[in-house]
């Protein structure tokens, strides 16, 4: 019927026409809100995660002015009880707000201006439908005669909602008009219980703070932090990657690794979707991250430093898994006041996964390792960064020309560092320095944890990627024995038994850390790249 009021649902069958996911099952979790006390839903997820296809769904499904029995007939939602019940049934406003945001932009127009343009052309939308709303100025005065005129309540589909909040970053005049306009829709006692059947929000960030309450308090939101029972459509669950895997002729095992890593305790792996459909596209596991207006600050984020953050970073990119505590997050992208806010935010620009069992955080997959790997690269880093990544390449050198003495060192160097555990006393901790210590091996090798192989567990292996010519790494630990004791287990476990079809030399890496002494020691062998004769004396 218009752009915005009652769009259609020709957008929601042209994804269905493709090789679409079903994921209509979440249309009965709307439904279950309607005409309730819960019928505010903003559900927040990183770029990528498939919320404009959530958005151009539920417009199909519940917009009065098309018939969609046919397009949802053999789809998930079509065995629910509440099918037909709501099926068609209401007048439907649909915003996607950085379209608004576009659309000023290219006029050269000021984002101050979105609020008024969004009354202006939802009120046009509705007098064109029905003209006898001329004489009423007020978009919402309009809205509610339209819902008493046609005994229709309204669904409101508000996509990239906080698109406001992220471009008029520092403009509170800007976020609070538009942060009244939606008070006006969805908290007010003379207009929400007549005009609004349910409404559903998306966008990146949750709803914005006003002080220590959200701006629009009766929404039920479902952030990446907390998804509940939104989790299974957050992103594609394990089983129907698994299927679309053997439907599509795709190794499943690579995908995952490039695309896994997000996890929930509702519905277990969640993978990124729009990376995942790339992929099987092109036939080709690649990074398809796309740098966004949110995403694109990454580094000034973390070049803040606050509490140490560069650090916490350098943790994550050796593989370590952090505590964060995300209660103090503003839902904003600017207003920060420790580490923590900064790491939150990272989580929900998608980033970094949260384990909400256990309040930590890490870099979910290979796909944002990569993205973290171009910050090691960048000449835009703090200078801590650039003595880290320096020591740590030295490091690397020194291991492949076999200097044991300087590796001993330069180990040792490390654990001196304010980034060293505070109980170095155990294996454990001796793991973690080593993870930190080759930091600068993340662009190169592809590193793996207590990898099974030939009578036992190699305690560190690095794997040169295809473009290097570097030597394989097998690392092996000892805490309070000997370097060489490390090395003897690796050959009498058989664990180079690991890179049999891998033709090019392994250093064997041997390291040991005496608490008495206080002191590393080390020793490195090498298993050159003509290997025949000597794999029968491993």
């Amino acid at each position: 019927m218009g752009k915005y009021l009652n769009p259609g649902n020709e957008a929601f069958a042209e994804i269905a026409r493709s090789n679409y996911i079903d994921k209509t099952a979440m249309i009965e979790l709307i439904n279950r809100t309607i005409g309730t006390n819960t019928k505010l839903t903003c559900v927040s997820r990183p770029r990528r995660f498939g919320k404009s296809y959530a958005a151009q769904m539920l417009c199909a499904y519940y917009d009065c002015s098309c018939d969609s029995h046919d397009l949802f007939r053999n789809m998930d939602i079509s065995l629910k009880p509440d099918f037909e019940k709501h099926l068609n049934k209401y007048q439907v406003i649909y915003l996607d707000i950085s379209g608004f945001l576009s659309d000023l932009n290219r006029e050269h127009l000021s984002v101050s201006d979105v609020t008024v343009r969004i009354m202006d052309e939802i009120r046009s939308d509705l007098v064109l439908a029905y003209p006898e709303l001329e004489k009423m100025r007020d978009v919402s005065d309009c809205i509610l005669a339209c819902a008493q005129k046609t005994g229709r309540q309204f669904v409101f589909i508000i996509d990239e909602w906080d698109a406001v909040i992220r471009e008029a970053a520092g403009d509170r005049v800007t976020q609070k008009a538009f942060l009244n306009l939606l008070r006006s829709w969805f908290k007010n006692g003379n207009f929400t219980p007549k005009a609004v059947a349910a409404a559903y929000m998306t966008g990146i960030l949750p709803i914005k703070k006003d002080g220590s309450q959200s701006a629009i308090s009766d929404f039920i939101e479902y952030p990446i932090l907390y998804p509940g029972d939104f989790a299974p459509y957050t992103g594609f669950t394990e089983s129907e990657v698994i299927s679309l895997c053997d439907r599509e002729d795709v190794d499943y095992e690579e995908l995952r690794s490039w695309y896994d890593g997000y996890e929930f305790p509702e519905c277990g792996p969640v993978y990124n979707p729009f990376s995942v459909m790339r992929a099987v596209h092109n036939k080709k596991c690649r990074s398809y991250w796309q740098k966004t207006s949110a995403a694109e600050s990454l580094l000034t984020y973390i070049n803040m430093d606050f509490d140490g953050l560069q650090e916490v970073v350098a943790r994550l990119i050796a593989g370590e898994e952090i505590e964060v505590n995300t209660d103090s997050f503003e839902n904003d992208l600017e207003t920060f006041k420790n580490k923590d806010d900064v790491l939150t935010l990272l989580i929900h620009l998608g980033y970094l996964t949260y384990h909400e069992n256990e309040g930590t955080v890490r870099i979910p997959n290979e796909e944002i390792r990569i993205e973290f790997r171009q910050i090691l690269g960048s000449r835009d880093v703090g200078s801590r960064w650039i003595r880290l990544i320096r020591n740590s390449e030295k490091l690397l050198a020194e291991t492949i020309a076999g200097d044991e003495a300087a590796v001993a060192r330069a180990i040792t160097k490390v654990r001196d560092m304010e980034y060293a555990p505070t109980f170095y006393n155990d294996e454990q901790a001796l793991r973690y320095v080593i993870k930190f210590a080759y930091i600068a091996a993340i662009d190169k090798y592809m590193k793996v944890e207590e990898l099974p192989s030939g009578h036992g567990i190699a305690d560190v292996v690095y794997i040169p990627r295809q473009r290097t010519l570097m030597p394989a790494l097998l690392v092996e630990l000892k805490w309070n024995r000997s370097a060489e004791g490390a090395i003897k287990q690796i050959r009498n476990r058989n664990y180079p038994a690991v890179f049999q079809n891998y033709g090019g030399e392994v250093l064997l890496v041997g390291i040991n850390y005496d608490p008495v002494k206080k002191e590393h020691s080390c020793k490195i062998e090498r298993i050159p790249e003509d290997r025949n004769s000597k794999k029968k004396k491993l």
